[in-house]
């Protein structure tokens, strides 16, 4: 449910009288501050600094712990993305290889 949806849910109730007036300002602050709080850069929301935590696994690896590292990040199971790697390193004439590589060399290990 996005803030909007929760403000118009708010404010029926209080058109019905579910809420008093200051009940429904109290409400409709603690929704605002919470969105504005998800929106602020750098608290683990954006897609930048969710990565920033990306370290290689050392317990869910067969080779360097890259997809192990990226299922913890991602919520992703890490079969998936050993999946992904393999298909896009068959496909992608050996993009997938590459571009582990490249994450096994630059991405810090836990």
């Amino acid at each position: 449910m996005n803030v909007s949806d929760e403000i118009k849910r708010l404010h029926e109730l209080h058109q019905a009288g579910a809420l008093s007036d200051a009940e429904f300002e109290q409400a409709k602050a603690k929704v605002l501050a919470a969105a504005i709080h998800l929106d602020k850069p750098g608290d683990g929301t954006d897609l930048a600094s969710e990565f920033g935590r990306l370290r290689r696994s050392r317990s869910d690896r067969w080779l360097g712990g890259v997809c192990g590292g990226l299922a913890k990040v991602s919520n992703v199971e890490s079969w998936i993305w050993r999946l992904v790697f393999t298909l896009v390193a068959l496909c992608g004439f050996g993009v997938g290889v590459v571009v582990y590589i490249l994450m096994w060399i630059f991405v810090p290990e836990e």
